[in-house]
């Protein structure tokens, strides 16, 4: 399974044409824009843009109504791991 994670270009890398620097939920990471560019496209347009990036690539730019509701099934789904893993810790100690 394929997962892409939201995050919103914040600012363009200085060093390479294809490079920008996202926001995810507070946290910062380089990816690659390069899917992004296409004729009469800039990567100066793509900042402020809600992106889908996986493995370190935006695929595709996406409304912020969709990003947020990504994130949210998203952290969703880190709570259900929580309580699942405190489940099947309940259920090796009764084990025991």
């Amino acid at each position: 399974m394929c997962l892409g994670i939201p995050g919103k270009i914040i600012a363009l890398d200085e060093h390479s044409q294809t490079g920008a620097t996202i926001d995810v939920c507070g946290i910062s990471r380089r990816v690659d824009i390069s899917c992004l560019l296409a004729p009469g496209i800039s990567p100066e347009q793509l900042i402020g843009q809600w992106v889908l990036v996986h493995v370190g690539f935006a695929m595709a730019v996406i409304d912020a109504r969709q990003a947020q509701q990504t994130l949210q099934a998203l952290q969703s789904m880190q709570a259900l791991e929580h309580e699942i893993s405190d489940f099947s810790q309940l259920d090796n100690q009764k084990r025991k």
